[in-house]
Order: structure tokens, then C-alpha cells, then sequence
């Protein structure tokens, strides 16, 4: 009897033993899984916008969605209700403790966000910036729709193109005036003016509307009447454009005051068919969010993006020799010839 009991003793230690082994080998080769996307826990990636619900951050989210389906990973595409950083801190915190893979942010004000963005990478959350860029200290990669500077200087020729002078009043008007991306454009911009058309005069600085198609709309009528020579208008945010337009059609300006900006062909199309916004300068944001979560799942995975490697959907991309700078490509000019041949 003893010795059976000693047996049996000696069996349920190693059961017992063997079972720790497996457990340890479970965790660590589901937590491997996660990261190579093949376990039965998916990599669950953040995307978050300056704001919801406006028409460019709700073609994004389009991207967003179709690449977690096709790459096979959670995504949350989540963000404020107004441009504001204090509520995309709320919006952050709460993603670090869901305990999400990756976070990606296009920042309202990037120095507001440091502090969270140091937060999640402590925690051992893979952080990125899209749109806007942060921190750079904090992220693993910055995705830009395109060459900031390239993209300034376009714009600003493009007005002076409309306008069909190289002298005279100008305006410029932004979305919010923390915005690092849209503050980035505008600089370029106005050293292209700077440079190449002296003649050319900015009546005030630029000129903050919210993110917001209405405030556009009333700071430009405020600028048609206080500079009744005013000949043109550069609008950065995608709302700020078409404010501008609606103003303009409004007064009837379409030959005397030219309007270019950063708007979605969709929304343009009115505009641009009577010319009261003479062309809209973007890109495909629906493609900026695939290639958004594209980026995001390899890091999870541990893979770097590579300069002119070809992202499904979206085509070849540009990193540059920091190494954490990728570029989706060249911006696209809408028109009222092109505008109806995009669906976004």
C-alpha cells in the first residue's frame, strides 16, 4: 500500500510539473501568436482622428475599416468630437487601458499629447502618428499623405495660377492654430510667395476656424468686407475651403476672388462647377487609413516599412533616411473636371 501510495504520489508531481510547462509554453507562445498576427488574439490597432464626424476623418475611417478586414486585426477608430487635445488625451487614456497593440494619432496640438504618448509607450503600446504629426520622440513611425514642404509650395502656386496675377491682397485661413501639419503647409507655403511673387500681400495672419465649415463661411465674409481688393484665399483643413466657396458663391465674388484648399472632391463638386472654389488640393484619405493600419499591424509584427515598397491598396511608398518618416505619395489636384470621378 505504501508503495502504491508513493507511486501515486510520484505520477500526480509529474502531472503537476508538466502541466506548469505547458501553461508557461501557452503563454508564451499565444502572447508570439499575437504579434505575428496568427494566434487566436488578433493585434488590435487605434486609429485616432483630430476629431469624428467631419468628411475627411469619416473617408480615413472607410480605409481603417477595410484594411482590418482584409489584414485580419481589430481596429478602433475612435476620436474626439471637437478639435480639441484635451478630449483626445480622454480619448487616448481610455485606449491604454483596453490595452490595445498600437496607437495612432494625428494630434490637435502634439505637445498636449506628449504626456499621454509617453504614458502608452511605458505601458509597451507600439505609438504612431498619422495626418499630424507628434512627438517624434514617442513614435515608431510618422505617416504623412505627402512631402509637406512639396505640398505648401503647390498650393500656394496653384492660387497664384487662379488668381491669374503675381500681385495683390491675399488671405489665409487654417483650422485650428496648434495643428502641426496644417501649420507645416502653410509655412511652405508662404515661402513660396516669399520667394517667387514679393508682390504678393497677406492682409492678416492666418486666420483660425475650428475645423468648421460655418465658421469658414463668416470669417470670409468678415475678410470680403474689411479688404474689399482681396484677390485670393488659401484654406487648410478640409472644412475651411468650403466655407470660403460658400461665402464667395454667396456675394458672387467667383471672378474676382480666387479660392484654393485642402478639400475632399465630393464636397468641392458644388463649389468647383460655378467656381466659387477653384480647385481642391488633397489626396485619397480613405487610403492614408489603410495604409495607416497596414504600417501599424508589421510593426506589431516587428517589420519596418521599406523605402518604394508597395503597399496593397495604396501603392509604393517613400521612407525617408530617418527611417521613421513614410510618405504615401504626390497630392492630387480636383477639379471640375475630375472632382465626380471620386467617390469619397
Amino acid at each position: 500500500m505504501k508503495k502504491f501510495l508513493g507511486l501515486l504520489a510520484s505520477v500526480v508531481l509529474v502531472i503537476s510539473m508538466l502541466a506548469g510547462c505547458v501553461s508557461q509554453e501557452s503563454a508564451t507562445g499565444g502572447s508570439k501568436g499575437k504579434k505575428e498576427g496568427s494566434g487566436n488574439d488578433k493585434i488590435k490597432i487605434a486609429v485616432v482622428p483630430k476629431l469624428i464626424g467631419i468628411p475627411y476623418f469619416n473617408a480615413s475611417e472607410k480605409g481603417v475599416i477595410e484594411a482590418g478586414k482584409e489584414l485580419g486585426v481589430d481596429v478602433i477608430y475612435t476620436g474626439p468630437t471637437e478639435a480639441d487635445a484635451a478630449q483626445q488625451v480622454k480619448v487616448i487614456e481610455d485606449l491604454i487601458s483596453q490595452n490595445v497593440d498600437v496607437i495612432a494619432v494625428a494630434p490637435n496640438d502634439a505637445a498636449s499629447l506628449t504626456p499621454v504618448l509617453k504614458k502608452a509607450k511605458d505601458k509597451g503600446i507600439i505609438v504612431m502618428d498619422w495626418d499630424t504629426p507628434a512627438d517624434q520622440s514617442l513614435v515608431e513611425l510618422s505617416v504623412h499623405q505627402i512631402d509637406d514642404e512639396a505640398y505648401g509650395r503647390h498650393i500656394a502656386k496653384s492660387l497664384i495660377e487662379k488668381m491669374g496675377a503675381e500681385e495683390g491682397e491675399i488671405a489665409i485661413l487654417t483650422g485650428g492654430l496648434s495643428a502641426a501639419n496644417l501649420n507645416t503647409w502653410i509655412d511652405a507655403a508662404k515661402k513660396e510667395l516669399a520667394e517667387k511673387y514679393p508682390g504678393i500681400k497677406l492682409v492678416t495672419d492666418k486666420i483660425a476656424t475650428d475645423e468648421k465649415q460655418q465658421v469658414a463661411y463668416q470669417k470670409t465674409l468678415d475678410l470680403v468686407k474689411s479688404y474689399p481688393n482681396l484677390k485670393g484665399i488659401m484654406a487648410f483643413s478640409t472644412p475651411a475651403p468650403l466655407g470660403a466657396a460658400q461665402a464667395i458663391q454667396e456675394k458672387g465674388l467667383q471672378d474676382k476672388i480666387a479660392v484654393v484648399g485642402t478639400a475632399l472632391p465630393t464636397d468641392s463638386a458644388p463649389y468647383l462647377e460655378d467656381g466659387s472654389l477653384d480647385v481642391a488640393i488633397l489626396w485619397e484619405p480613405d487610403k492614408l487609413g489603410f495604409l495607416t493600419v497596414a504600417l501599424a499591424k508589421a510593426l506589431a509584427e516587428g517589420k519596418k516599412p521599406e523605402n518604394g515598397q508597395d503597399i496593397a491598396k495604396v501603392g509604393k511608398i517613400e521612407l525617408w533616411e530617418d527611417g521613421k518618416t513614410v510618405i504615401m505619395g504626390p497630392p492630387t489636384d480636383f477639379t471640375k473636371e475630375n472632382a465626380k470621378d471620386f467617390n469619397f
